[in-house]
Order: structure tokens, then C-alpha cells, then sequence
């Protein structure tokens, strides 16, 4: 480091002396601190065969005593100057000091990751916006083959034997003076699919699912340049409970497990987030609620992620909700949800054959507990008329004492996990990944509705109760190939196959009535349907007969909807309990529902 002083003291060395020599001029904002000034050779008093007539020379052109004055006019400005700077020599410089700040999770490359997009280039960015443009086509052979090409229990796959226009997304990022907004249209399967799974559209007026059906994500915010940057965003945004990304594109398998698939895939809301290192993010969520468009209830949802990655070969993530009433109709039941995932990625050789390797684990856990009041006997049919909800709780079976009556809370929980490995090869231009998980979720509340005559979950089906009590488990696993050519393409193939302890998946004969379609008028959803195609007489009257309320699918049950089915009024129980049939022979319709199912998934994704 060169001091202010000794530098000052040669530049004046150096004007003074150089009596031929014109001094610079530096501007006001520029120093070259890494060039010393040369000092002119009549300065340097080097000997030469001519000195004497230099001397000579030099005596003839001596400054006058004007131009002394603006010599030392000028040594003075330059002190002035450079008593505000550092000047610095070759060699001697500080590493550090000229460094950019790092922007949060940006000095590794996290195209590895489970739910990141691999792209490492934009090139149709520009100064204030980056646009983003996502296509993804696929085709399912299911080998149940239904009927009606009704996928269903997967909130990613929904057809078969098919080509189907998944999700066609235009959008992208804008930038402008702190200020940043986000949009990416979701047109295709997306737009119908992931409205039908959110059940606070059927609270108040207005159809918030036709409002926000053609939209994945839709916030603005601003930066704020504290920390290492603070973000205040407002709008929808994805939640990335479960690790899986929205787009399949992003992720290391088409179809996930049931911890990813049945939690939220977006929230409405409030974040904040919060950078206090350029390696660690925490986000505060205020929320309508779980993957809810509107409030179910009068309360919010409240939550937040941690995000935290060590290293570039390390990633850990911790999303946690609750607070918020998450059942329509139902208030004072409470959720509450943990979702924990890690990432390792244990191999990295860019030079081999095998160049890359990485696993992740992810554990969930949840409840909801809360609310229920005395169940009311109809005296009528001697049938259970459930006019509010069952009470529940997080651990096992609990008895209260409600207005007099006994109660029995029973258990709500949701414990599940998953695990993939992935590997990629030939310079991540080709990838395999196995994995699956597991889930146990006693009352089926996150367990997605089967499309039964076009049931939602606001529309449940009576052919697939999720009520508290109701058992549910199942296990599952995929094999996947990935073929990408350009870090904008991938070609996917994958197997997967699934299995539940209930009959849940679609069979053969598929899940629609018989001559229905989604846009004729074959019963109603969250009714039993009759053989002929008709709604049975139960329709709308809300009569609290088992299996529209919640209990089991009894042998009576199927009974007692059959007279409903072949009677032409409402007519009493027990005049028609005798006949099966009925006089018309009108039955009750079943669905096709399988324990099982594997498919074969083709699927063609773009992201630029």
C-alpha cells in the first residue's frame, strides 16, 4: 500500500523537475491508482552524451512564473483529490474489497435440485423482464385401461390412453427499481384440475375457480435492500410443501408420492422472505388457507419455510403450517402440518460417463383436531342424521362429554414419507430416478377425491366417504427415464405403480354413470347414482343415511339406496327395505374402483 503522502510528494517531484514536461489533468472521478505517472528522462538526472545541451535547452525554456502558478494550482487540486482516495499498487490490492455482494443461493449451481429448473441460460431475458415459457404433453397407458379414461387420486396425471395438453404456461419475471412482479398462465389440464381440489370456492358468492383457474402463479412485491435482501410478495405463489415443484418439468419424476401429490401445491396470501445469509431463506406465510383460493372457515392460515443450503452439495428445507380451519363448513377444527426434506447430492464427476448423483428424503406429519357436536337420531328411519361434524384429535380415540352426550373424538392424522435417487449421465443430458413413499391417513382429509361422477372436494362422493375414522394407506414407486438433448427439452419415461388398502383407483369400467359425461346431468356428485342412469330419490334431501354422512358402506346402506332407486317417492324404510330391486328393477350404480394401478407415462416438456 502506497501512503497518500509519499505518492503526493512524487507527482510534485515529478512537476517541479520536468520542466519541459505538461502535467496531466485528472478529472474529478478518475484516478489510475493501478499506473504510476512516469517521470520524464530530463527528470531522472541519467547520464548522456547530450546532457549538456539539454541543460542549455533547458535554461531557454525555463517556466515562467505564470506558468508556476498554475503548476502548483494544479498540485493542489490533486491533493485535494487524493486525500479522499486509496491508492493502491500493483499487486497490493485487497481481494475482497472491490467484491459484489452475493444474491442469496446464487454462487452454486442448484440445477440438481428436486422442484429447480436445470436451465442455466435466458436467453430471452432483458433488462426488466425475463420471460418464461413452459409446455408439457403427455401420454398414460393405464393398465386398469378405463372405460371413461378417467385417471384418478393424482393431481399431475388425469387421463388415459390419450394425448393430453397438460399444462401450457407463458408468463415470466419483471424487474424495476426494487419493484418485481411474477405471472405464469397455467392453460390445459392444469387449469381444470387444481381448482376442483380446492373447496373454499363453494364458501360466499363470486367463482373464485373460474377467477384463478388459468393462473399458477400471480404476485407482486418489493425488495428491500436489507440483510442480504428482504422480499414482501402478495398474490398466489407456489408453496413447495412436499419438495416436488408444480412443473413437472422441474422435477426428478412425473408422478410424485402421496406426501408431495396430496399437500398444497400453491397458497394465496402474504410471504415474506428473508435472507439473512446468501445461504439460508426464511419465509413467513399468511394464507385463505391450505391450497385455498378463499377462507373455508372465519380464521387464516399461518406458516413458513426455512430454507438452508451449507454447501452446494447439501439442501434442507422445513415447511410448517397451521392455525388455519381447513374444512369447509366446519369451524373450530384446526390443522396443523410439518413437512421436512433433505438433499445430498454424494457424487459429482462432470468428466465421466456417470457424472452426477443425488438422493432426497422427505417426512411429513399433521393432524387436525378439534370440533364436533351430538349426532341426531332420525326417528323416522331409525338412521343416523349427522347435523354437524364428527369431533377429532391428533392422538387416537378420545371421549368427551358434549351437552350432556357422550362424544368420541376420533384420530385425524397424515404421517407419510418418500425417498428418490437420481443419477444423470453423458453431461446431464440423460437421467434415471427411482423412488416412492408411503402415507397413513386416518379421516382421508388429504386424501384427494376420486372423480366419481365428477365429484371435487366440494362435491365429495358418497361412494368414497372422508370422514373422520375412515381408514386410508398406500405405497407407491416409479422408475423414471429422462432423455434431454437441450437444457430446454426433456423426453420422459416412467412407470409407476400404486397401491391403497381401500379400493380407491379407477378400473375398468371406469368412474362414470352409465351414458354420463361430465356435461350431462347424471345424478349429482356427492349423491348415489341408479343403474339407469338417474339421481336416486335421495338427491339433495340430506336424509343422513350412512355412507352420505359418514359411516361405512354397509350391506343395509346399499339396500336402503336401492329403494330409492326403484320407488317413485320417499317413501318409509321399512316398506322397502323387502325388495332389493324394486318394481322398475332400477339398482344402485357402482364405480370400477381398484387397490391397484400402474401406467406408463410419456411425456414431452419444454421450459425456456
Amino acid at each position: 500500500m502506497i501512503h497518500t503522502a509519499t505518492f503526493l510528494q512524487k507527482i510534485s517531484l515529478t512537476l517541479a523537475a520536468g520542466l519541459t514536461f505538461s502535467a496531466p489533468v485528472f478529472g474529478q472521478t478518475q484516478v489510475a491508482a493501478e499506473t504510476p505517472v512516469a517521470i520524464p528522462p530530463t527528470a531522472a538526472g541519467y547520464s548522456s552524451s547530450t546532457a549538456g545541451q539539454a541543460q542549455s535547452s533547458d535554461q531557454s525554456t525555463a517556466p515562467t512564473a505564470d506558468e508556476l502558478k498554475a503548476m502548483k494550482k494544479r498540485i493542489e487540486v490533486l491533493e485535494a483529490d487524493l486525500k479522499t482516495r486509496s491508492i493502491v499498487a500493483p499487486g497490493d490490492e485487497d481481494p475482497n474489497s472491490n467484491k459484489e455482494p452475493i444474491a442469496p443461493f446464487s454462487d452454486q449451481d442448484w440445477t440438481w435440485l428436486m422442484g429447480m429448473p436445470r436451465n442455466h441460460d435466458t436467453p430471452l431475458a432483458t433488462k426488466h423482464f425475463i420471460p418464461e415459457i413452459r409446455a408439457d404433453i403427455n401420454y398414460n397407458l393405464d393398465f386398469n385401461h378405463p372405460a371413461d379414461d378417467t385417471i384418478s387420486g393424482s393431481s399431475e396425471i388425469f387421463r388415459a390412453q390419450e394425448i393430453q395438453i397438460e399444462q401450457l404456461g407463458i408468463g415470466g419475471d419483471f424487474y424495476l427499481s426494487n419493484v418485481h412482479a411474477r405471472f405464469m398462465t397455467q392453460f390445459g389440464e392444469y387449469s381444470v384440475t387444481t381448482p376442483r381440489n380446492d373447496a373454499s370456492q363453494g364458501r360466499g358468492q363470486w367463482n373464485l375457480a373460474n377467477a384463478y383457474r388459468y393462473l399458477s402463479e400471480a404476485y407482486g412485491g418489493y425488495h428491500i435492500n436489507h440483510l442480504k435482501g428482504v422480499n414482501i410478495d402478495a398474490g398466489i405463489f407456489m408453496s413447495y410443501v412436499g419438495l416436488f415443484g408444480y412443473y413437472n418439468f422441474d422435477n426428478w419424476a412425473y408422478q410424485p408420492s402421496f406426501v408431495s401429490s396430496n399437500t398444497p401445491w400453491f397458497f394465496n396470501g402474504v410471504r415474506g422472505q428473508f435472507f439473512p445469509t446468501p445461504h439460508l431463506k426464511i419465509e413467513p406465510w399468511f394464507t385463505n388457507g391450505w391450497q385455498a383460493y378463499g377462507r373455508f372457515n372465519s380464521k387464516p392460515g399461518l406458516g413458513g419455510q426455512i430454507k438452508y443450503n451449507p454447501t452446494g452439495n447439501w439442501n434442507f428445507i422445513s415447511n410448517n403450517y397451521g392455525y388455519g380451519e381447513d374444512d369447509l363448513g366446519v369451524a373450530n377444527r384446526a390443522r396443523i402440518h410439518t413437512d421436512n426434506s433433505a438433499e445430498y447430492k454424494w457424487f459429482e464427476r462432470p468428466t465421466s460417463k456417470l457424472d452426477r448423483m443425488a438422493t432426497s428424503l422427505t417426512f411429513d406429519a399433521g393432524c387436525e383436531f378439534g370440533a364436533g357436536y351430538p349426532q341426531v337420531v332420525n326417528l323416522g328411519t331409525g338412521y343416523v342424521q349427522q347435523l354437524s361434524q364428527t369431533p377429532v384429535a391428533c392422538h387416537g380415540n378420545k371421549t368427551q362429554i358434549v351437552a350432556g352426550l357422550k362424544q368420541v373424538a376420533v384420530k385425524q392424522s397424515f404421517l407419510g414419507f418418500m425417498s428418490y435417487t437420481r443419477l444423470w449421465f453423458n453431461h446431464d443430458r440423460q437421467g434415471f430416478t427411482i423412488g416412492g413413499g408411503m402415507i397413513n391417513n386416518p379421516g382421508r382429509y388429504l386424501v384427494l377425491t376420486p372423480v366419481i361422477n365428477g365429484a371435487t372436494a366440494l362435491a365429495e362422493s358418497p361412494y368414497f366417504p372422508q370422514t373422520p375414522g375412515d381408514a386410508f394407506r398406500a405405497a407407491d414407486f416409479t422408475l423414471t427415464y429422462d432423455y434431454m438433448p437441450r437444457q430446454y427439452l426433456t423426453y420422459r419415461m416412467e412407470y409407476g405403480y400404486r397401491h391403497a388398502d381401500q379400493p380407491y383407483w379407477t378400473g375398468r369400467r371406469g368412474m362414470t354413470p352409465p351414458g354420463g359425461s361430465q356435461n350431462s346431468a347424471v345424478g349429482n356428485s356427492a349423491d348415489y347414482v341408479c343403474s339407469n342412469g338417474q339421481t336416486s330419490f335421495d338427491s339433495g334431501l340430506g336424509l343422513g343415511v350412512a355412507g352420505t354422512t359418514g359411516a361405512k358402506n354397509t350391506n343395509l346402506d346399499q339396500t336402503y339406496m336401492k329403494g330409492y332407486c326403484s320407488n317413485p317417492a320417499n317413501i318409509p324404510i321399512s316398506t322397502v327395505v323387502a325388495s332389493s330391486t324394486g318394481t322398475s328393477g332400477f339398482t344402485l350404480w357402482q364405480p370400477d374402483l381398484r387397490k391397484d394401478e400402474q401406467k406408463l407415462t410419456f411425456a414431452l416438456m419444454v421450459k425456456f
